[in-house]
């Protein structure tokens, strides 16, 4: 993987705001990579769920925090409400 590309989720694109934030933060970054798809899925949603700029954008410096800490899926969101949850 080349060091601009930024991994997707399993149902939601990665939008360019979210990238932006990956790219500019190493750590973050690291950890984005080394979580799963369905895990990206999930911060993907939750920045995708916001219906306000700025809680979009402060769910954006969330993620790179959350990340940061090690954490691998958002903190109190209960999931991306577009995955089917029949297991499948």
């Amino acid at each position: 993987m080349s060091g601009r590309e930024v991994p997707g989720g399993v149902v939601h694109e990665l939008p360019g705001d979210l990238r932006a934030a990956l790219l500019a933060n190493a750590v973050a970054l690291a950890a984005w990579r080394d979580i799963t798809p369905l895990a990206r899925n999930e911060f993907v949603c939750w920045v995708e769920d916001a219906k306000q700029a700025a809680t979009r954008a402060r769910r954006i410096r969330r993620t790179q925090e959350e990340l940061e800490d090690g954490q691998r899926r958002p903190c109190c969101w209960p999931g991306c409400k577009h995955r089917e949850r029949t297991g499948g």
